[in-house]
Parts: structure tokens; C-alpha cells; sequence
């Protein structure tokens, strides 16, 4: 089986079941496992390199106005390819190319691959989706071992947490401008032990004003944004802090992102991890290099 994966997400998924030996193609982004990069990149983005949060922001706005995409399909490496199975998604158009592109593209090729839309809005979804490509890859034994190895581990974060208080934490997706964090990323605070405000569990994540985070009286922030890893991240939630629009003595977190939160992959449950370690220290141990604190008007310290 040749298979083309559109998400990075779902190139994790499937060196996860076992079908990483299939992939032959995959997007820019697509950095996880390392095996991974030595595939052929079929999928890249039109955005210019090197924009702050707010310039990529405007030039998404843009593009989406004007109805281009925001990513291209390389139809040449398609056409040589010739892929069985193509993974993408209809989840979100600002995340990777949309469904409906891929399939006028294949359409145009002529090419009659099997294309598999992932779109889940929960956790619980995330982990379905997990079996749905061992199914579909006939690695189904190991995906089921995957799943039990990962339901086991937010068990043990349950049982960690059991019958403490729950505190309330507010996990924004992007900082300028702010929006609260949706679909699944709320599961993902319920499952560590904590009260998720803003972002509600299925719903997509929505624009808001730092004043809704004051609002909302959170315990702890936690600064996720969607296409940084913790360096980035600690950057922009040290940016927020320094401008003063936080709620003082509210514990500021820069999490990696990309690694554990937005992409809807096995590892998310790292994240769950990560998290139950912000609202209850002592419980849960910190995963190694996914999150640091950050003072008010300090520099971050990094977890481990």
C-alpha cells in the first residue's frame, strides 16, 4: 500500500500502527517521527516564512476572503506516487489542505486512491480515530495494543487526581489575537483533573479579548499555539505577559503545542500528562521538555 498523509497528525497515527513503512508522502509540517521527513513532501504552504502571530492571523483573513488556499498540492509528486490511500482532513482550512481540494486533485490525475478524512472534535474521537487507521491499514492488532498502552496511562492520570479540587484553567490557542482553545484540547483538561473555561469540548476554538481570560478566573493560563513548539510558545507567552493584559498572580504555562496539544495524535495523552501536572503538581510528574512556567516579568522555567 502507497500511502499519502495530509495531516501531521495522521503521519504520527500511522508510524504509531505500524504502517509507516507504506507512507510515501507527506506535508511540510509532517516532522514526527523523524522517519517521517524522509518522505516526499507533497503538500506545502503559501504563506510567507518567518510572520508574527498577527501577520499570520491578517494573512490567513486574507487569503480566506479572497478565496485562495493556504496550501498547495504538488499534483507532479501525486501523479508519480500514485498513491492507495490518501489521509486528510475537513476539519479546518487554516490546518492543512481541504478534502475538497484533494479530491479534485486526484479526480484531475485520474487517480483512484481511497481517500480517508479525519475530523475528530473530541478526545475521545482522537483515540477512534487511531483505530480507524489501524482498520484501514490492516494494522489493526497494533493499534488496539496503542489504544490500550494510551487509555491505561489517563487512567493512571484519573487515579492521580482523584478527589483533589479541580482547578480552573483557561488554555489559549493563539495569543495575538487571542482565541480560547476547542474541539478536543478541553477533553484534555477534564482528563487531566482540571476545569476547562472558555474553550468548550467539540466546538471549534473562537476569537475572544484577554479580558474574557480575566473573566473567567482562571487558576492557571496555559499559551498553546497552534503551529509552535515550546520555544515558541515560551516567546509568545512571555510577550503576553510583559504587555500586562493577563490577570495578575494567575500562573502563566507555555506548553509545546504541536507536539501534544493541536495535532489530534496518540500524543495528546502527553499533553493530558503535561497538563495534570499544572493543576496538580504534586499528583502528576512533568513530561519531559513539554511545558514551562513563566513568572510575571521573568523568564520561563522549563519543566522536566
Amino acid at each position: 500500500m502507497r500511502i499519502v498523509s495530509l495531516l501531521p497528525s495522521a503521519t504520527e497515527i500511522l508510524f504509531a500502527v505500524g504502517a509507516g513503512a507504506d507512507v510515501v508522502g507527506v506535508t511540510f509540517e509532517c516532522d514526527f517521527p523523524p522517519e517521517a521527513r524522509r518522505c516526499r513532501i507533497v503538500s506545502d504552504t503559501t504563506l510567507p516564512q518567518g510572520l508574527t502571530p498577527v501577520e499570520i492571523d491578517a494573512a490567513v483573513q486574507a487569503l480566506m476572503a479572497a478565496g485562495e488556499d493556504l496550501y498547495t498540492l504538488d499534483e507532479g509528486a501525486l501523479r508519480e506516487i500514485d498513491p492507495d490511500l490518501v489521509v486528510t482532513q475537513d476539519l479546518c482550512a487554516v490546518c492543512a489542505v481541504d478534502v475538497s481540494e484533494v479530491d479534485k486533485a486526484l479526480e484531475h490525475l485520474g487517480c483512484r486512491a481511497e481517500v480517508l478524512t479525519l475530523d475528530p472534535m473530541t478526545l475521545d474521537e482522537v483515540l477512534s480515530s487511531i483505530a480507524t487507521v489501524g482498520r484501514i491499514t490492516a494494522n489493526e492488532e497494533r493499534a488496539t495494543a496503542l489504544l490500550a498502552s494510551l487509555r491505561q496511562r489517563l487512567d493512571a492520570v484519573s487515579a492521580a487526581v482523584a478527589g483533589r479540587p479541580r482547578p480552573r484553567l483557561a488554555v489559549v490557542e493563539w495569543t495575538d489575537p487571542p482565541f480560547c482553545s476547542g474541539h478536543w484540547l478541553p477533553d484534555m483538561v477534564t482528563a487531566a483533573g482540571a476545569e476547562p473555561v472558555l474553550g468548550v469540548s467539540g466546538a471549534r476554538s473562537e476569537r475572544i479579548a484577554w479580558g474574557d481570560v480575566t473573566a473567567a478566573q482562571p487558576d492557571a493560563i496555559v499559551v498553546a499555539p497552534c503551529g509552535y513548539r515550546l520555544e515558541g510558545a515560551r516567546q509568545l507567552a512571555e510577550e503576553v505577559v510583559r504587555r500586562g493584559v493577563l490577570p495578575a498572580g494567575v500562573p502563566v504555562w507555555a506548553v509545546d503545542a504541536d507536539a501534544a496539544f493541536v495535532r489530534p495524535g496518540p500524543r495528546v495523552v502527553d499533553g493530558v500528562e503535561a497538563l495534570a501536572h499544572i493543576a496538580h503538581p504534586t499528583a502528576v510528574a512533568a513530561p519531559p521538555g513539554m511545558l514551562a512556567r513563566v513568572p510575571d516579568g521573568g523568564t520561563a522555567t522549563r519543566a522536566s
